[in-house]
């Protein structure tokens, strides 16, 4: 019997960086489990800081666009993970979702410097998402482990 897909949104405040460099990761990393999306408190566009640390281990995210929560109401999520301390002040809680978790990630988008400075930035908060989605495959996608049922946002 085929296991239905745990939908997971990551949230951000732009939308730019954090949860799209996780929504990469769980897309690829994620295989047959998850269902991958990102959205912010606000949309902008997607760094390419972000696209070229994401390009240094093999996941491209250069198609990505930044959006808000909102074309997403009313979709059923299993997870909705916030990445970041302002997107968790910005929305703490969401109707209808499952399961809410915060990772507080620093805005590697706020280093200022030189483009190896900012890079390592975002190399360093790719890092963390890294280790932090390794983990949640791991126990989100455990057979023997209870899984929240689906649920719409905006319910």
């Amino acid at each position: 019997m085929d296991k239905e897909r745990q939908r997971v949104i990551f949230v951000c405040t732009h939308n730019s960086a954090r949860s799209q460099m996780a929504e990469g990761m769980l897309r690829t990393w994620g295989g047959e489990r998850f269902e991958s999306f990102s959205a912010g408190t606000e949309a902008t566009s997607v760094r390419p800081e972000a696209i070229t640390v994401m390009n240094e281990i093999g996941i491209d995210i250069a198609g990505h666009t930044s959006k808000t929560l909102e074309p997403f109401m009313g979709e059923p999520f299993s997870w909705l993970i916030t990445v970041c301390d302002q997107a968790k002040e910005s929305c703490p809680v969401i109707p209808g979702v499952a399961q809410q978790a915060h990772w507080s990630i620093d805005d590697p988008s706020g280093v200022e410097g030189d483009e190896a400075a900012r890079l390592e930035a975002f190399r360093i908060a790719r890092d963390r998402l890294r280790d932090r989605i390794h983990v949640f495959i791991l126990a989100a996608g455990r057979d023997d482990l209870p899984h929240p049922e689906p649920t719409r946002i905006g319910q």
